[in-house]
């Protein structure tokens, strides 16, 4: 018996418009610029030994703020897994700045943190600016943050009643500019929940409530909002390699240049005020994936708004959770730039002056596949090789012109029928030919793609659709780990609309038919492809 992979492909577009230059910044001012060289046996301020008095505009200690072992339940909400012992914190040296200005790092820790604090009054204080310029620098920190900025100025209000997509933080109090011909390798970890003060439950044995002290998700992180640019060639390097989050800010976050790799156990980046915070990304080129390792993590995540107007933006979600490539509880606006996002979940797209193509998969698309987006002169427009299995790939970018297009997997062509009515009904498929002089001798289904099992019952009374095919129905949701499945948003739904059934095969080495045309204007489709066994 045949049994029939239903592939559903969805897609909207939404056309023209163009990204926004990035920020040049100018790097090498030796007039206004303290230098500090780090080794793990000397560090150097202006070429002389770093001190340890407080009260000196750089100095070293070994206070890192970390989540300590041992502790009951109203020290914090950290399990086992957060805590570090006090030996392995006081390896750790802390290089700290206190005053404004502009600081070029270069140079090795093996075991310390970058911790920026002008004092809790520079909140308000417009001056309180510190620019970290990385220029060839590698830190590690195995408790903490490797790279931290507590006080300085924030440029913008946390009002969420007035909280809007388009923010303005080039007075920001942090600032990063990535050096022209450098790279920078920042290791961090995280410090989990740490209780300013609490409030017991009546039998005493639950904190009911309580106030933060300390928290510090990313690897690289910002309580205040945050800059990041780059010189003016725009080639230097941050790679970050993160135990929790990746990049994070507690307002905002706006990137202006660079080449930023983020590896991280969970959110690749992070802007964490619920409601207000903007992730703005206006260039450079951003290559972002979650390895997983904390079970679950986003490629981007913003609190707020997600707005992409330049550079290139990879992003992979974590394969086994149902989180997105990019992620936003506000909405998604992509103004110009390019844009791959491979995830398990779809975040509704809220604006685009660019054309984007989503495909949803109904199963696991195995990381490690070449997916390769062709134009009708057979030219191949994206390519996009995923390390992490998917289930949702949206593209976006101003090469997506109105022509016709194929999907490949490998050297296979996906292809599919476009449907006329998606709501709820019951839609007709071609079943798949058999390659010429192999009758009866099934195709191969291609690797990574899985044949989920025949669901029970008929139609979803959701607005969701089903496939049948003889005797096969297959709900086209993509399947999730133990049964779950992400939901569609509902503007994902395609309304009734005109067109009868295209139906294509998936055959390896048979020519097949275009998979979908964009033409210019607001259109929704939605193919089918299938390989059969």
């Amino acid at each position: 018996m045949k049994k029939i992979v239903a592939l559903l492909i969805s897609f909207v577009l939404l056309f023209s418009g163009c990204g926004t230059a990035p920020e040049k910044t100018e790097i090498n001012n030796e007039n206004d610029s303290v230098f500090i060289e780090l080794s793990d046996s000397a560090i150097t301020v202006n070429g002389s030994d770093i001190t340890s008095d407080s009260t000196q505009p750089v100095y070293s200690s070994n206070d890192i703020v970390f989540y300590l072992a041992g502790q009951d339940f109203t020290y914090g909400e950290g399990k086992k897994e957060d805590e570090h012992e006090q030996i392995e914190a006081d390896a750790h040296t802390v290089v700290h700045i206190t005053k404004p200005g502009r600081y070029v790092l270069s140079g090795t820790l093996s075991l310390g943190q970058i911790a920026i604090d002008l004092g809790e009054d520079s909140e308000t204080d417009p001056n309180a600016v510190v620019t970290l310029i990385l220029n060839n620098v590698d830190i590690n920190c195995k408790v903490a943050p490797a790279i931290i900025f507590y006080n300085v100025y924030e440029c913008c209000s946390s009002d969420e009643e007035t909280a809007t997509k388009d923010v303005d933080t080039r007075n920001a109090g942090a600032n990063v500019i990535i050096a022209d011909d450098s790279e920078n390798n920042i290791n961090g970890s995280y410090v989990a929940k740490i209780y300013k003060s609490y409030e017991l439950s009546e039998d005493g044995n639950e904190v009911v409530d309580s106030k933060k002290l300390h928290k510090y998700d990313g690897a690289f992180y910002s309580k205040k909002t945050m800059n990041i640019s780059c010189g003016d060639k725009g080639n230097g390097i941050l790679n970050i390699n993160a135990e929790n989050e990746g990049l994070d800010s507690e307002l905002h976050l706006t990137i202006n240049g660079g080449i930023i790799n983020i590896t991280s156990g969970n959110d690749g980046i992070n802007t964490n005020e619920d409601n207000v915070s903007v992730t703005t990304i206006n260039g450079g080129t951003l290559n972002i994936i979650c390895n997983g390792s904390s079970g679950e993590g986003d490629g981007i995540d913003s609190n707020g708004w997600l707005v992409i107007n330049g550079g290139t933006v990879t992003a992979q979600a974590c394969s086994s959770s149902g989180d997105a490539g990019i992620d936003s509880d506000k909405g998604i606006h992509i103004n110009g730039g390019k844009v791959i996002a491979s995830g398990n979940m779809l975040d509704r797209i809220a604006d685009s002056n660019q054309t984007y193509v989503v495909f949803g998969f109904a199963g696991f698309q195995q990381g490690g596949n070449t997916y390769t987006l062709k134009n009708s002169a057979d030219k191949v427009v994206y390519e996009y090789t995923p390390e992490n299995d998917f289930t949702y790939l949206l593209i976006s970018g101003d090469e997506l012109a109105p022509d016709d297009y194929t999907f490949w997997q490998e050297n296979i062509q996906l292809s599919g029928s476009k449907t006329q009515n998606m709501q709820g009904g019951m839609i007709p498929v071609e079943k798949p030919q058999m390659p010429s002089g192999e009758q009866g001798a099934p195709p191969e289904i291609p690797e990574g793609m899985e044949i989920p099992e025949k669901p029970n019952g008929n139609i979803p009374q959701d607005g969701r659709s089903e496939i049948s095919n003889g005797d096969m129905q297959q709900d086209v949701r993509p399947g999730m780990p133990g049964g779950e499945k992400p939901e569609i948003p509902d503007d994902m739904i395609p309304p009734d609309n005109e067109g009868g059934i295209m139906g294509g095969n998936m055959i390896p080495g048979k020519e097949l038919s275009t998979i979908f045309t964009l033409t210019e204007g607001e259109n929704q489709f939605f193919d089918v492809a299938y390989a059969a066994e």
